[in-house]
């Protein structure tokens, strides 16, 4: 019997139990930043050291924590289905976390590229600093999409929604664009989870079931309901 495809939207609700902090906490700061001096193409030409130096402690932060119980879950789930992940979060707990298949939005924090060429793209395990270049001369920046930029995996993410035979959103608040348009994609008829401590509006999604607790919990219950109701 083949296995059911289950596509997976994770935010950063599902990092945060594992200590990494939101950009979207109450107070509107990352860590206390305002996101577009470190987070757009603007900030970087006008300090790009600042902001290498932000993502150079985001590195150090990842590096230093754990993936916790619903990425080790997601990953669990992939016995008795063909799961996919689609994640907004740049840090690599879900592969840490054991998922094989993982689908990066916004970028990795543990990979470099090019100013002049974004697909040279270098594993990153220590710092940049303004003055590291690349091979063909490019300063190297955080192989991060950035606000007021592309996000180049969008189609790709799409294809894979598009196979969905069930969808889950986990941990984001479904607010940051395009990457919250994606749950238009999944097929509609499929049944569909959302797991978070404040369900957002999802008013667009039918056959939807919701789950309002953190992500830990959560995807324990998701466990539980997928095994009862398709195993």
């Amino acid at each position: 019997m083949s296995r059911k495809k289950l596509v997976v939207l994770t935010g950063a609700g599902i990092s945060a139990e594992s200590g990494l902090k939101t950009f979207r906490d109450a107070d509107g700061l990352w860590e206390g930043y305002n996101v577009y001096e470190v987070a757009t193409p603007g900030a970087f030409a006008k300090n790009p050291q600042m902001v290498l130096d932000f993502y150079n402690m985001r590195r150090k932060d990842v590096a230093a924590v754990q993936p916790n119980a619903a990425h080790l879950g997601l990953a669990e789930l992939e016995n008795n289905f063909d799961v996919a992940v689609i994640t907004q979060n740049i840090d690599d707990l879900h592969e840490r976390g054991g998922s094989t298949k993982v689908l990066h939005l916004h970028g990795e924090i543990f990979k470099m590229r090019s100013c002049k060429d974004e697909t040279k793209i270098y594993e990153c395990r220590g710092e940049i600093n303004a003055g590291d270049v690349a091979e063909d001369g490019g300063q190297l920046r955080p192989h991060i999409v950035w606000f007021e930029e592309q996000v180049p995996m969008m189609e790709e993410a799409v294809k894979v929604m598009c196979t969905a035979e069930i969808f889950a959103v986990i941990g984001t608040s479904l607010l940051v664009y395009p990457a919250a348009g994606l749950v238009n994609y999944a097929p509609y008829g499929i049944p569909k989870f959302i797991i978070d401590k404040n369900i957002p509006y999802t008013q667009s999604l039918h056959n939807l079931t919701a789950v309002e607790k953190p992500a830990t919990e959560g995807v324990k219950e998701l466990q539980r309901i997928l095994r009862e109701s398709y195993l």
